[in-house]
């Protein structure tokens, strides 16, 4: 019996640590610029030579929480699923951005997933887990909001008008086009 405890004990903690591993994972090409790839979280994109792009434009952006402050409440109750690319000038411009806005309306964090694609002429805009497998992403980043485990909407490289504006309709289901809109319809 105690065998069998310390068997599943190790077990769980070697699961762990691989899936612990997996995340913030960079690799470079060539003797390039590293990047990330695969699940990613912010404190990944606050260190190293992500700090010099993410910091900047998280800080310097200056969000609207007033137009949010009437679906803050609702936001919340939403998952949220990015793409990007380290090594993507949009994502470098608008993921620091999304998230500027996600923290000053305390969005809960664990509903906020990041993936960072690969840019390797074999595995473009692939993730390692193959997160983005069925889901039709062209172009990053893409900002996906789902609610209730099914998607509602996206936005897609840049906002339509402004971040903002564009989670505002998306939350209330207002007419919503994303930019390189994608094959897939939403109700």
């Amino acid at each position: 019996m105690k065998l069998s405890f310390l068997i599943t004990t190790l077990l769980l903690g070697f699961a762990c640590n691989l899936h612990a591993q997996n995340i913030n994972k960079e690799i470079t090409i060539d003797v390039k610029q590293p990047y990330l790839v695969g699940e990613i979280s912010i404190l990944g994109l606050s260190s190293n030579s992500y700090n010099t792009w993410f910091q900047p434009n998280f800080e310097s952006y200056k969000t609207n929480t007033g137009k949010l402050e009437r679906i803050k409440e609702v936001l919340k109750t939403y998952q949220v699923l990015i793409f990007m690319g380290t090594w993507c000038g949009d994502s470098k411009r608008e993921v620091p951005r999304f998230i500027r806005i996600l923290k000053s309306i305390d969005f809960p964090m664990e509903n906020l997933k990041i993936v960072a694609l690969d840019k390797s002429k074999n595995s473009y805009k692939k993730s390692p887990q193959g997160e983005e497998w069925g889901l039709n992403i062209r172009r990053v980043p893409t900002f996906i909001f789902y609610k209730n485990g099914r998607e509602i909407n996206r936005i897609i490289e840049s906002p339509i008008t402004t971040l903002e504006d564009d989670i505002v309709k998306i939350i209330l289901h207002e007419e919503y086009i994303p930019n390189y809109s994608t094959t897939l319809h939403f109700d």
